[in-house]
């Protein structure tokens, strides 16, 4: 686009500057629809800018309401919401074609003015060459010269018009992309810092995603080095985001967060990456074989050494019953593969990667009872002598944890053993009630519902 529009500029420069060569006045006297036209395509710019930022938005809604509709078509026939999802989608193609039409109508009479007088040259070369020709100041062949040159020149001037608006096109996508980096990059540490123990040591830790309020607020906690840690709580509480400040996903607002005694924000990135495995409920596969997204655990691992980790992590029997195997393609996001079996193959990386430092975010979210013990088993392999966090709703999965810790508005609210907290904290026994009661329901065939 940009080449094409030099192009468009350049070449009316170079035809102007030609025809000053044949006849300096000829090559005035085709410039003279141009001041004419401008006047048209001004009162057209007057609020251009607000009205392609209108233009713009109503196409980014309709494209996103078009890929929702898309994308969600099997929950909106599941629950019968057809006729309300097309609605809206319907709603937002009518509201861009609204757009654009109203555009259109605001700008068509100065565009078809300016567009009919911009190329008509020859109301400026064909009066004032022939009368130069009668003057004898110059000659037919120079008139039909600059004549020719001239709507050559102007339909090159009009070119412009259409690079303009991709240039707002431009400048509109610029600007969302420049949002997006806006955000603030964590501050990378350069020099390398030996870390010899693998203990976590949270300092009045306080986090806000916004500036303004915070979700983490005023954190103490020591985890030592080989120990098993558990956050529980209502939903909303803040576990996910103090686990992800261990990782380095964000920085805290206030305070430290430090590994082995060294501040977290002084570790490079590659080498904390490579204390820290992060295994959350979304366990996003790439559209390669099963085998390479495994490898993303450890790149230079050996076929050998992949396969282990995946038998490790009790990969190994669905895998081999796939047509070809560990070769099989995992599919788009790892759609061919069960939500179980992508925890495991989540687990597997974790397992070649060997990090000193655990932290599983609701990791057994998707387990079915099939596969219960068998993930279980992987994480138990995973976990061996590790510096574990785990976030869980599922408290029998961390009842056998050093020490729980209740978390509850950003905030630690209680901690302890499992038969501590049951001891002494209303919410928690409340959650295990209510989970121990949730693994003895069970549905009948027609419906009913037993305990």
């Amino acid at each position: 686009m940009i080449p094409e529009g030099a192009g468009a500029l350049v070449l009316p420069i170079a035809v102007f500057t030609y025809l000053c060569m044949i006849d300096f006045r000829l090559a005035l006297a085709s410039l003279i629809t141009i001041p004419l036209a401008l006047i048209p395509y001004g009162m057209m710019l007057g609020g251009y800018n607000k009205t392609y930022q209108v233009y713009m938005e109503a196409n980014e809604h309709m494209n996103n309401v078009v890929v929702e509709y898309m994308e969600g078509i099997e929950v909106v026939k599941a629950f019968n919401q057809s006729t309300s999802s097309y609605e809206k989608y319907r709603k937002a193609v009518e509201n861009f074609k609204q757009t654009t039409l109203n555009w259109y109508k605001s700008t068509w009479k100065f565009t078809t003015l300016g567009a009919s007088i911009l190329p008509t040259t020859l109301l400026g070369v064909l009066p004032i060459g022939t009368l130069l020709y009668l003057y004898g100041s110059t000659t037919l062949p120079k008139i039909t010269m600059a004549m020719l040159l001239s709507m050559g020149m102007v339909s090159s001037l009009g070119r412009m018009i259409l690079f303009f608006n991709q240039l707002k096109s431009i400048q509109y996508s610029v600007n969302i992309v420049n949002k997006t980096f806006d955000i603030g990059e964590l501050p990378l540490a350069m020099e390398e810092k030996p870390i010899s123990a693998h203990d976590i040591l949270m300092e009045h830790v306080t986090f806000s995603y916004t500036g303004k309020e915070n979700v983490i607020h005023d954190i103490n906690l020591a985890i030592p080095e080989g120990a098993f840690y558990a956050l529980v709580g209502p939903s909303g509480g803040g576990k996910s985001t103090l686990a992800r400040l261990v990782a380095r996903f964000w920085d805290p607002t206030e305070g430290a967060i430090r590994i082995g005694g060294v501040n977290i924000k002084d570790i490079p990135l590659t080498e904390l990456a490579d204390q820290v495995s992060f295994v959350t409920q979304d366990n996003f596969l790439f559209n390669c074989s099963i085998l390479e997204n495994i490898r993303l655990g450890n790149p230079q691992a050996t076929d050998e050494q992949v396969l282990e980790a995946a038998r490790k992590a009790q990969c190994d029997e669905f895998i081999n019953k796939l047509e070809q195997g560990y070769q099989s393609s995992a599919g788009e996001a790892g759609d061919r593969l069960s939500g179980g079996e992508r925890q495991r193959i989540a687990i597997a990386r974790a397992i070649l990667k060997n990090a000193p430092i655990v932290i599983l975010d609701e990791a057994t979210s998707f387990t079915d009872p099939e596969n219960e013990a068998k993930i279980q088993e992987a994480i138990a392999e995973l976990t061996r002598g590790k510096t574990l966090l785990v976030i869980a709703h599922r408290l029998s999965t961390i009842k056998n944890a050093d020490r729980i810790l209740l978390i509850e508005k950003g905030r630690i609210a209680q901690s302890g053993t499992h038969e501590e907290l049951l001891e002494s904290s209303a919410l928690y026994r409340d959650m295990w009630q209510a989970h121990i009661g949730a693994k003895k329901w069970s549905v009948g065939l027609r419906g009913e519902v037993f305990a």
